[in-house]
């Protein structure tokens, strides 16, 4: 074979591997473009039709009211906001706990076997549609807090607050564990030495290690449980209920309507287009994507400020 000849083939391989490299170049480019489209276009259409409502309601009656009635034309979001929160914070007091202790044994207890079992069976709490979350809570666990002895109604936020609890475990513990594995080994080794025991050098060495980790799992798992919809819609009830705050339990054993009830019940309601009924589930729809972009970005400041490198 001649020399031109095996430069030709080089030139046409070199040509055809650059082809290619471009080829994935913009292939990539596109798919991250098309996240960001979809982000845009759907914060676009949300500010238009709340746009629309906010022509017809005033806005500041809409985010200080504190009754939200929609079949009377009466838009106070604080109801709605309220009860979310509530459903978060309980959530939160189930989750939290219970998705760290988890992760710390994962991490730190479990042998690999074990570990190679119970992560996936905890993950798989993950992959359980709501919609069955929000059956149990209504059939059992309603039941279940009602014969312990609490005066709950049918509908009551407690039950739904617990269940979207059991349903961010995992995200909690998988998050929070993951980032408890990437402890370095040597930093366990010097507590070892130092004669801490395994209890000690979990939560005094790799716990405060791994908190950027952990404390972004929490607020991830929070932004999920805000946003959740089919358990609140089925267990938690769909009347408007201002918090009170003399007697919060009254809000918790009682139903109350999440911002994303209230967005389904706009939705299935008989409200035409162009009412300021129709048009609210867009008003508190961008309300509530602004409150989870916001937990996103301190989870995301969290996540920057505490990390820590290790060589």
């Amino acid at each position: 074979m001649s020399t031109d000849s095996i430069d030709a083939d080089l030139t046409g391989s070199v040509d055809g591997r650059i082809a290619k490299e471009r080829l994935y170049h913009w292939l990539l480019f596109g798919c991250a473009a098309l996240t960001v489209f979809v982000t845009g276009s759907i914060v676009v259409t949300l500010a238009v039709d709340a746009v629309a409502f906010f022509r017809q309601v005033d806005a500041v009656s809409f985010f200080t009211g504190t009754e939200w009635e929609s079949s009377r034309d009466t838009f106070g979001v604080l109801p709605l906001v309220t009860a979310t929160l509530i459903v978060t914070v309980v959530s939160a007091i189930v989750a939290i706990p219970i998705g760290t202790a988890a992760a710390v044994y994962l991490s730190e207890y479990a042998s690999d076997r074990v570990r190679s079992v119970l992560k996936p069976s905890l993950e798989i709490l993950a992959g359980i549609p709501t919609v069955v979350y929000g059956y149990l809570a209504l059939v059992y666990l309603t039941p279940w807090l009602r014969a312990a002895g609490l005066e709950l109604n049918l509908f009551n936020l407690l039950s739904a607050s617990i269940m979207v609890g059991i349903m961010i475990i995992p995200m909690v513990s998988s998050i929070s564990e993951d980032a408890m594995s990437a402890v370095p080994d040597s930093l366990r080794e010097a507590g070892y030495g130092l004669g801490a025991t395994k209890f000690e050098v979990s939560t005094g060495i790799v716990i405060p290690a791994s908190i950027s980790g952990v404390l972004s799992s929490y607020i991830l798992a929070l932004s999920r449980a805000i946003g959740e919809t089919m358990i609140v819609v089925m267990a938690g009830g769909m009347q408007a209920r201002m918090l009170d705050v003399t007697n919060p339990f009254a809000n918790l054993f009682n139903s109350g309507q999440t911002m994303t009830a209230a967005m389904v019940h706009a939705v299935t309601s008989d409200a035409t287009g162009g009412t300021p009924e129709f048009y609210s589930m867009f008003a508190i729809g961008l309300t509530l994507f602004f409150i989870t972009f916001a937990m996103n970005l301190l989870s995301n400041r969290i996540a920057v400020r505490y990390r820590e490198e290790y060589q």
